[in-house]
């Protein structure tokens, strides 16, 4: 097959949705010889910061001089994204090389039984790294924890980043069942680090950590003022990205008799991160700028409007607003319309969408007096605030992967792979 014809049978696996369990995943593994028996891993779940923090403790752990892989979701751009040794993006050819091997096995499965895109996408990363010899995974679950794909390996450290609002159609309406799911990572005997900070939370989180004998480590606010971290610059703004920083380097602490990492290294390794499209600044000709987050629940858009107030206090901020519609988008408004000079909201390009009309009639009722209105599409919304000093661009991942693309921010994809992001779980 060619590159765009193995995209477009990744397409295909999005008919099968996405079912929660780990039964399909043992099974593909073990037909492609159980690689993940072969790497070792660092397992990140939580709601919001778990690819900041993923980025982070690679760049660390390169800087160390390891070789390190990266499995994350969703993609901005380019499905490659997901899978990266060293942050290089998995090449086409083994992308090609991959499905290719993974196909046969597929056929073992019953027509009911099918594994999943992400599934599947999960073996292919484990596959990728066995063959690229890693010394170390950085592992990002992709909805919940417990019976998420990704929960076949047993890490050398569990990390829950925070507990916050979101998915509850799938992880349960209540912080205590978010966070029986996020435990779910835990494994016994392997140590757990987490800046949850809600009692119901941390509450479920201390109590599977006892149960299954894993030591746990807190992470707290103050922590954010403890050396290094304390006069560290961090590339990624925001005061949730310092708590990020803490939990990455708290994992470090934990890890150390395993995997040294001197405290050099580990500065050097924060002060290199890079992650895009979390509040990254574009400066476009005139002195225009474009800021792009992907705030994309309630929670985000808080750490956005805080770091709006704490970067730009001064700065009332065109907003172009694209949200999914199983996103509680109304209270996302309620956040960031008060912070506006003007609203543009677009609709994002998935299925999934919310209705720009109604986004628009949020905001309204929560800033009556800012201009509101909508557009078409993220082109339309970008020339019709051409002449704005300032935009801020929000509401979803997909979103702002579709705004550096336009923005040449990143390289256009032949083949648009920004939709294999959508899915629609199914028990």
């Amino acid at each position: 097959m060619t590159y765009a014809e193995t995209i477009q049978f990744l397409y295909g696996l999005r008919w099968f949705g996405a079912k929660f369990g780990l039964e399909n995943t043992l099974k593909l593994a073990a037909l492609a010889g159980n690689p993940q028996s072969r790497l070792r891993f660092i397992h990140v779940a939580g709601t919001n910061g778990k690819g900041s923090t993923c980025a982070m403790l690679e760049s660390i752990y390169r800087t160390a001089g390891l070789r390190v892989g990266l499995f994350t979701s969703p993609h901005l751009v380019s499905f490659r994204e997901r899978i990266q040794v060293n942050r290089e993006l998995i090449g086409e050819s083994d992308v090609v090389q991959r499905v290719a091997e993974l196909q046969p096995w597929l056929k073992e499965f019953a027509a009911d039984h099918h594994p999943t895109f992400f599934e599947a996408v999960t073996v292919m990363a484990l596959g990728h790294f066995a063959a690229r010899r890693c010394d170390l995974v950085i592992w990002e679950t992709g909805l919940g924890g417990r019976l998420d794909a990704t929960n076949i390996v047993t890490p050398l450290a569990s990390v829950i980043t925070n507990v916050q609002y979101d998915h509850q159609k799938w992880l349960g309406a209540t912080l205590a069942s978010i966070a029986t799911e996020k435990a779910g990572i835990i494994k016994p005997g392997v140590p757990v680090i987490t800046g949850a900070e809600e009692p119901q939370a941390l509450a479920v989180i201390q109590e599977t950590a006892i149960q299954r004998g894993s030591p746990l480590t807190l992470v707290a606010p103050a922590h954010t003022q403890h050396p290094p971290l304390d006069a560290l610059p961090l590339p990624l703004p925001g005061w949730h990205q310092r708590m990020n920083a803490a939990v990455a380097l708290a994992t470090v602490q934990v890890l150390q008799p395993r995997l040294p990492v001197s405290e050099g290294q580990q500065r050097a390794g924060l002060t290199g991160v890079n992650w895009p499209g979390r509040l990254q600044l574009a400066e476009l000709p005139g002195g225009r700028q474009v800021l792009l987050d992907g705030a994309h629940n309630p929670a985000g858009a808080t750490s956005l409007r805080a770091a709006l107030e704490e970067h730009f206090p001064n700065r009332r901020a065109t907003f172009i607003l694209g949200i999914m519609q199983d996103k509680d988008w109304e209270v996302m408004c309620e956040l960031l319309a008060p912070l506006a000079g003007r609203i543009v909201c677009v609709p994002v390009g998935s299925e999934r969408s919310a209705d720009p009309a109604l986004l628009c009639a949020a905001c309204r009722r929560t800033n009556p007096e800012v201009n509101t209105g909508t557009c078409a599409s993220l082109a339309e919304a970008f020339l019709q605030t051409g002449t704005d000093p300032f935009v801020v661009v929000a509401g979803s991942l997909h979103l702002i992967g579709e705004a550096m693309e336009q923005l040449h921010l990143a390289a256009n994809s032949i083949t648009d792979e920004k939709g294999l992001n959508d899915w629609t779980p199914r028990r």
